[in-house]
């Protein structure tokens, strides 16, 4: 769930640099809307940044779907730094120090303006290789960032290493990154959002920016005709989200928006409706925080309030960098409409769009948000903490089943295969392995089986990560892919690896297809894992921690977010 401190912080370090080499010809856009957008051109690459794609989500529009763009919108400065949505970066709540003195801080108009954030941001990037042209027809990676749904946007991921090296491995992409609203300004719930038809609105924004695509991508070389969607953590649920949006139906005027799916770290995210009791409480406590629990309308109240006092309201709930972890304030949630039900029951249901795709996981997924839980130090705590934080519903039985599944740290905690190291606090790795599984990893493997029995003619392929083994305390952790695969900072084999059989899938939906790399078997049809280390890659039967799996499989309701 994009989830990891790192998500906000590490990508900015690899960053393209800020020198410009000259400025890339002006690609002109028409009808969807008019636009002439000029960009810049570096190390090969053409990028041209911050493309709206929606009306300004502001004043009236503050906390409704993204409504298209009806007009011309002139010349576009494609050159500059795109502006972020606004950030949900700690929790204001003053239970939860010291991370609600870092809010205050950190979550301020002025710090957020200094990082290029704010409410008019709906925008888009694309980058190209050098000399694509209209005709070239490259395929389409479309990329959508992770960050918890809290955080996260397109000014941390420059493509231009994935745009370079897909042209070195004779596979040249075009790389389109979506902007769209995180935190209590794209994902609040409640009854009185439901009645609105304003749920999910980030979702929305995605969907949106896919339809910009489709319409506009042709005019900067890339087929629309060829679109794989990807994303990481939150972006990898969403991938699956968009996925079963309308119950499957991925199509915008008679095509579909794209023909498969890349799913780094997240798959689906059970949850309970946008109206459900912990989504009202959410909302209640925003409204209250706004001072709008007064008003005879409290969402208009929340459309009327000034930006600092709606964005400190949204930020008064509990925070994913928090001892909440991931039993997450704001996330997709059955609204009845677009997101019609709980994720686990469209995939039973087979709700979703049957296209191939790529899904996997880092090894040790919840390394990351054990780090925020130091005062369990007994299998009752872990139960307890389970119980109050994650899953209120959840008998004591079942939640007691599942812990005991984690028999030792030693075997089945994580950084995993560490035997006695690492263990920070009592529970460290215990509460680190459970997370992570019902999170990400586990998860990830009752979904495969899920997709196999419903779509069985749909190929799938898997993978675990473990090329940070030895990393103290964290082992290979949520969120370093960004720093291995989507920037590619270490050109060890999992690197390259890993973006070649991408970039095979992204072209031939085929991550086996015209490369020397070695056989990936479907999961769907051996259940086995291709493993990824620094030096080398591995198979690996996709059975590990069978009884904890066994657990989820047959409680999912109980384990509802």
């Amino acid at each position: 769930m994009r989830a990891s401190i790192i998500l906000s912080i590490l990508p900015l370090a690899f960053a393209a640099p800020a020198q410009v080499d000259k400025r890339a010809a002006p690609i002109v856009i028409a009808p969807s809307p008019a636009a002439t957008i000029t960009g810049k051109s570096l190390l090969d690459v053409e990028t041209f940044n911050g493309i709206p794609f929606a009306q300004p989500p502001t004043g009236s529009l503050r906390l409704k779907p993204p409504q298209p763009l009806t007009s011309a919108i002139g010349n576009v400065d494609g050159t500059q730094i795109p502006k972020a949505c606004p950030q949900f970066f700690f929790s204001l709540d003053e239970s939860n120090f010291p991370t609600d003195v870092l809010g205050t801080i950190l979550n301020t108009p002025l710090f957020q303006t200094a990082t290029n954030a704010g409410e008019d941001c709906l925008t888009i990037n694309v980058q190209r290789p050098a000399g694509t042209t209209s005709s070239s027809k490259l395929p389409v990676l479309f990329w959508i960032f992770g960050g918890g749904f809290e955080l996260g946007s397109t000014q941390m991921y420059d493509g231009s290493s994935l745009v370079l090296e897909s042209v070195a491995q004779g596979k040249p992409i075009v790389f389109v990154a979506v902007n769209y609203r995180v935190g209590g300004f794209g994902f609040l719930p409640g009854k009185e959002i439901l009645k609105d038809g304003s749920a999910n609105l980030g979702l929305l924004d995605q969907r949106l920016g896919l339809q910009w695509t489709a319409d506009n991508i042709a005019a900067f070389g890339g087929d629309p005709d060829k679109v794989t969607i990807w994303g990481e953590s939150a972006g990898s649920i969403s991938v699956f989200d968009q996925m079963a949006l309308y119950d499957g139906d991925n199509t915008y005027k008679g095509k579909p928006l794209f023909r498969a799916g890349i799913m780094n770290s997240g798959s689906l995210a059970p949850t309970d409706p946008v109206d459900g009791t912990k989504g009202q409480a959410i909302y209640d406590i925003v409204v209250k925080s706004a001072g709008c629990s007064s008003a005879s309308d409290t969402l208009a109240c929340l459309r009327g309030v000034d930006y600092t006092t709606f964005l400190n309201a949204a930020n008064s709930v509990p925070g994913i960098l928090s001892y909440s972890t991931v039993s997450l304030s704001y996330l997709p949630r059955p609204d009845g409409t677009a997101l019609t039900q709980s994720p686990d029951l469209l995939a039973q249901a087979g709700k979703y769009a049957k296209v191939p795709f790529i899904i996997g996981d880092q090894e040790d997924e919840g390394t990351l948000f054990g780090l925020f839980t130091p005062n369990l130090t007994t299998t009752s705590d872990v139960a307890k903490y389970l119980s109050t934080v994650f899953f209120p519903t959840a008998s004591a039985t079942t939640l007691s089943k599942l812990v005991d599944t984690y028999q030792t740290t030693i075997e089945d905690g994580s950084p995993f295969r560490t035997v006695l190291l690492n263990n920070w606090y009592p529970q460290f790795k215990r509460i680190s392995a459970i997370l992570g599984d019902v999170t990400f990893t586990l998860a990830r493997r009752i979904f495969l089986e899920t997709a196999t029995a419903v779509n069985p003619g749909v190929p799938t392929w898997s993978y675990l990560s473990t090329y940070d083994y030895g990393t103290p305390l964290l082992g290979t952790f949520h969120g370093s892919d960004l720093l291995q695969v989507f920037y590619g900072v270490l050109p060890n084999n999992a690197a390259k690896s890993i973006r070649g059989y991408y970039y095979s899938f992204i072209y031939d939906l085929d991550p086996n297809s015209n490369n020397s790399l070695g056989n990936w078997p479907q999961w769907s049809k051996s259940k086995q894992l291709q493993t990824f280390g620094a030096n080398s890659n591995s198979l690996q039967t996709d059975d590990f921690r069978s009884d904890s799996a066994d657990v989820m499989r047959t409680n999912v309701q109980a384990f509802y977010l």
